[in-house]
């Protein structure tokens, strides 16, 4: 049930002097965090509570109570502002959704923790006990999918192409500089 345990749960070495690749890996950590999430949320269901279920329900707290709102502010500052400054009126409808879309993810989050929250502090035990929350769970893990899928299939693609070097080793620079250890007391994601 551990994360260690898992394969391929460790990310390919990007550094920040990509920042799209980043974005890109950040994508691959939500999607392997999500399905952490359902499979401690399964096994917890069918047999209970025990010590690698409360070291999932960590990693998972750990994923997106730090590295998802990076990476949301990482968007929000790079990449969207382009799409909200065109004349175009479906970048900018394009732009707003996602923008909605991650005040909706950390509306959901905040349900969803409590349940992760309590389980990561539980002591082990055989009692199986039902995830509190599961119609928030399914709308989080759906509003993921949906949202990766229009970053990466429309959004990203549209910023590269009007993006220059300079600014993309700006966007880097930036990025990397928000994860630095220290800076409220943050650890790099």
């Amino acid at each position: 049930m551990s994360t260690a345990a898992l394969p391929g749960f460790a990310s390919p070495a990007v550094g920040f002097d990509q920042p799209f690749e980043m974005l890109h890996a950040c994508h691959d950590r939500v999607e392997r965090t999500l399905s952490l999430l359902a499979r401690l949320v399964a096994h917890v269901r069918d047999h209970g509570h025990c010590e690698d279920s409360r070291s999932a329900a960590r990693d998972v707290l750990r994923y997106f109570d730090l590295a998802a709102p990076h990476h949301h502010q990482d968007e929000e500052r790079h990449v969207l502002p382009p799409l909200l400054a065109s004349k175009d009126a479906a970048q900018r409808a394009l732009a707003e959704q996602l923008i909605a879309d991650h005040r909706r993810m950390e509306m959901l989050w905040a349900v969803v923790r409590g349940p992760l929250q309590q389980w990561a502090e539980a002591q082990p035990t055989a009692t199986a006990t039902a995830f509190a929350q599961p119609q928030a769970l399914a709308e989080f893990t759906a509003l993921y999918a949906d949202h990766i899928a229009r970053e990466e299939g429309r959004a990203y693609p549209l910023v590269l192409a009007v993006l220059d070097t300079a600014t993309l080793a700006a966007m880097g620079a930036e990025m990397a500089a928000r994860r630095r250890p220290g800076r409220c007391g943050m650890m790099p994601t």
